[in-house]
């Protein structure tokens, strides 16, 4: 399976770099064909600019300033997403990821007023995610990145699979232990994705 990978850390020596090298390297041994997009190394531009947004549902004018990450999406069957969590919510360059790639005509069209998926052929997703703050605090905060990864991707994916989801809580406090079970955690979750 044809798995992309997406990576939102900006420091090469972080706990987030270390769970994005073992995330591609697990895939891979467990005989994926691995797509590793770090946004911060390929240097994406997450800002929907002006004209962005007067082409936004002009498909497929909509796609050419970014139409190297589209192609990357469309050939994906397997999307794995692996980022911190920054103030309850994705770092800006995966929320602009998302709004300058994910458009109508590429992961949605507007059929009869309906959305209707484009993007049925990612058989498997999976996230991988830190937060600085504890699983009760995130809840309280209504834990807005589980729910876009757990109801509305998985909507725009396959409503019916299962989501693996990964989360180490707590960051502010962890250990070299608690960050290690964790990446065996990571490591043995993909080699089964």
């Amino acid at each position: 399976m044809r798995v992309l990978v997406l990576h939102s850390h900006p420091v090469e020596e972080s706990y987030g770099k270390a769970l994005y090298r073992q995330t591609v390297e697990s895939l891979g041994k467990a005989g994926h064909t691995v797509d590793a997009c770090d946004l911060y190394e390929e240097q994406f531009d997450p800002v929907l600019s002006r004209q962005d947004r007067l082409v936004y549902h002009d498909y497929p004018e909509n796609r050419k300033l970014v139409e190297s990450h589209v192609e990357r999406l469309k050939a994906a069957e397997g999307l794995v997403i692996c980022t911190p969590i920054w103030n309850f919510g994705f770092p800006a360059i995966l929320k602009g990821y998302f709004d300058r790639v994910w458009l109508p005509g590429v992961s949605f069209e507007l059929v009869n007023g309906k959305v209707e998926s484009r993007l049925r052929h990612i058989r498997k997703l999976a996230a991988v995610l830190t937060y600085g703050a504890t699983p009760f605090r995130a809840f309280a905060a209504g834990n807005p990145p589980k729910k876009i990864v757990k109801r509305v991707l998985r909507a725009q994916i396959n409503p019916v699979r299962p989501v693996t989801f990964l989360a180490h809580y707590d960051m502010n406090n962890c250990t070299p232990e608690t960050r290690a079970k964790f990446l065996a955690r990571v490591g043995d979750a993909m080699e089964r994705f």
